[in-house]
This record gives C-alpha cells, sequence and structure tokens, in this order.
C-alpha cells in the first residue's frame, strides 16, 4: 500500500534520513519506533508533503506521491494525525472533526464516518458544541485521532499519539487504535514507548541516526534483546 524508497531528508546541513526504505502492507499497523531525533516524525512528514526529500520515493497504491503537495496527498486517502494533538482550540470540537472532513462531500459517507467518530469517542459527540481548547489532553487526543478519521482515509499516519497522557489513556487510545484497524484503516504508527506500539503493531521497524537498523514482526522486535535493552530500559544498546 505505502513504499518509502531509499528515503534521504536533509534539514540544511544536517541529514534526518540518511536512506531510508520500509513497506506499510495494506489492512496492517506498522510502528516506527527510536528515541528522540531519530527521524520518526520527519518520515511521516515526508510521506504526507510537509517536507520535500532530497532523495528517494515515497508511493502510495502504486502511485508516485514524492514532494506532493500535502492536500493533494491527503485527496488520495491518507490522514495525519500530528504530534502534540494540534487542536484548532477556538474552535469547537465539532467544527474540528467537520475541518477534518473538509474536502468531502457532506454525504452518507461523511455522516457514516462521524456516527463512527462519536461512537469510538461518546465523550465527543457530548461536547460537540464545547470548545476545544476547555478538553483536557487525553480528550484533545481523542478528537485529533476523530479528525483524522473524518478524512476517510484508508492510511492513518500517527505520530506520537502516547505523548503526555497519563497510563491508563494510553491504553484507551491504543484500544481505539486496534478498532479503527478493526474498521480496515491501514495504520503507519510513530511511537515513544516501544512496549506499546510493538504490542499492537503487526510489523515493526527501529530507526536510529536516520536508519533503518531493524525490522520484523512486533511481537519478534518485543522479545528482541538488542530493543530491550535500547528501548524498554533494561540496558543500554548503541546501534
Amino acid at each position: 500500500m505505502l513504499e518509502v524508497e531509499d528515503l534521504k531528508v536533509n534539514y540544511g546541513g544536517i541529514r534526518a534520513l540518511r536512506g531510508v526504505s520500509l513497506g506499510v502492507d495494506r489492512g496492517r499497523v506498522v510502528t516506527l519506533v527510536g528515541s528522540n531525533g531519530a527521524g520518526k516524525s520527519t518520515l511521516l512528514r515526508t510521506v504526507c508533503g510537509l517536507v520535500k526529500p532530497a532523495a528517494g520515493r515515497v508511493s502510495f497504491e502504486g502511485r508516485d506521491i514524492t514532494a506532493r503537495p500535502t492536500h493533494r496527498v491527503m485527496r488520495r486517502g491518507l490522514a495525519m494525525v500530528p504530534e502534540g494533538r494540534r487542536v484548532f482550540v477556538n474552535l469547537s470540537v465539532m467544527e474540528n472533526l467537520s475541518l477534518g472532513g473538509y474536502h468531502r462531500p457532506r454525504d452518507e459517507a461523511w455522516q457514516a464516518d462521524l456516527d463512527r467518530v462519536f461512537e469510538l469517542f461518546p465523550l465527543l459527540a457530548e461536547r460537540s458544541r464545547q470548545a476545544a481548547g476547555t478538553l483536557s489532553g487525553g480528550e484533545q487526543q481523542m478528537l485529533a485521532l476523530g479528525r483524522g478519521l473524518m478524512g476517510g482515509p484508508r492510511l492513518l499516519l500517527l505520530d506520537e499519539p502516547s505523548l503526555g497522557l497519563a497510563p491508563r489513556l494510553v491504553d484507551e487510545v491504543f484500544g481505539v487504535i486496534e478498532r479503527i484497524r478493526a474498521d480496515g484503516v491501514t495504520i503507519l504508527l510513530v511511537e515513544q514507548n516501544a512496549a506499546v506500539a510493538l504490542e499492537v503493531a503487526d510489523y515493526g521497524y527501529v530507526l536510529a541516526g536516520g536508519r533503518i537498523v531493524l525490522h520484523g514482526p512486533g511481537r519478534d522486535l518485543l522479545e528482541d534483546e538488542r530493543v530491550r535493552d535500547a528501548y524498554l530500559g533494561e540496558a543500554e544498546t548503541t546501534w
């Protein structure tokens, strides 16, 4: 479904991605784990057109989308839930959700997606007229997820959905991620919480220093000593 081939990205004189290649198969959850500065968010931003690569190729459903404008990438069936939620705090919950599907006609499919968002997040239905800025951090994360789903994506890009959340809310968010996958939405997940991310992932990639250093089924990576040393707090590994 998504293919990233030999992707290189520079920020000034700094190379953030150093020839990254990965694939995401339809209907799966694929996670990208790594420490701060490894290049995880840069990869997502490049896939959705927010960052122009120095070299390499990104293709979605067989079509080259490398460096295409973000609004065109979104219209092809991708949606991104950014790190830090970035909801429109002065707009209502309903207005935020509507902006997620701004490029779609308000037809039966749009209404069905809104109904599904309210089913996944009943609190958003209860507070649909409330300003997004009055929600808690966890509630804003739910709103950001719902806004992403309102784009009707076939591929959902999630950037650090557990960031800043209490453990109970992390479990709730990842439970929703599994339900979204069950609805047929493919997910590419960037996440620092390697243990939780690899638990739900069908496949995982470990990114360090702008390179893929390890990949395999999520459960296999959870048991890999190098991953446990580097990301599960059991020791310190240098890739």
